[in-house]
């Protein structure tokens, strides 16, 4: 795939976004990759979980300001910027950054549902500095992943703030040393991938829709989406694999 180098290996598959020369930014070409690779993620059963990151020791600097002038196609109807950040995924991904996470590539890691960083990296949403806005998820998806104010200070000054600080407010899962951001990734994923799909699909859908919930309907909104699972031969597969004491073998169903 143009633009990103696309990886599949034991239920794992890895989007590295391929223009070290320019950051990593966004064009026309990487969302495309991205979109595609999205795409394979969605509809191949043999995925499990999904890690973006970037080549050359940025994570991605954002939109490519000269596509941007260029009027070069980035963002589609219902899925947004690179093909993800509007999605709702059915399966797990994880952003490893290094380096610069800025503007839209800020926004796409905060689509992902875990962010393992290098203590080095920055991020921020420099949009105000030139006359934009993060409307790729920052303005909305920030302040209900951290503090509303200090996800004002990021939105307002436009500022760069380290990774380690967005760590201490619960914006970032782990922060790990230069270098290593993809591997600690890979670990968290393959633990992730040994779940089961059906588990790990409903998990995810409830905790992207609870916080909607009122108290009063939260079970009854919970149970259609989480009975399905224990009606499942993954289900009882899980529980025979304990018995067994051996590793389960997962359908899907």
């Amino acid at each position: 795939m143009a633009g990103i180098d696309f990886t599949i290996a034991d239920g794992i598959a890895t989007i590295a976004i391929n223009r070290p020369e320019a950051r990593n930014a966004v064009n026309g070409e990487v969302a495309r990759g991205i979109r595609a690779a999205v795409d394979e993620i969605e509809s191949n059963d043999e995925i499990r979980v999904g890690i973006l990151t970037g080549n050359g020791g940025t994570f991605c600097a954002g939109l490519d300001l000269k596509a941007f002038l260029n009027n070069e196609e980035v963002k589609w109807p219902g899925i947004g910027f690179a093909g993800l950040v509007e999605r709702t995924l059915t399966k797990p991904m994880i952003a490893a950054v290094e380096g610069f996470a800025l503007a839209g590539g800020f926004e796409l890691a905060l689509s992902c549902d875990l962010i393992i960083a290098s203590r080095e990296a920055k991020c921020g949403l420099p949009e105000v500095k030139r006359g934009l806005v993060a409307r790729s998820g920052g303005l909305v998806r920030l302040p209900r992943q951290m503090p509303q104010r200090i996800a004002a200070e990021l939105v307002l000054t436009g500022d760069m703030v380290s990774a380690e600080r967005l760590a201490g407010y619960g914006l970032i899962n782990r922060i790990v040393d230069a270098g290593t951001a993809l591997a600690e990734a890979q670990a968290m994923a393959r633990t992730i991938a040994a779940n089961g799909p059906m588990a790990l699909a409903a998990s995810k859908k409830v905790l992207a829709e609870a916080p909607g919930w009122t108290l009063a309907e939260m079970f009854d909104r919970q149970h259609p989406i989480c009975d399905p699972v224990f009606a499942s031969q993954d289900a009882r597969e899980g529980a025979r694999a304990f018995a067994e004491k051996r590793a389960p073998v997962w359908q899907g169903r």
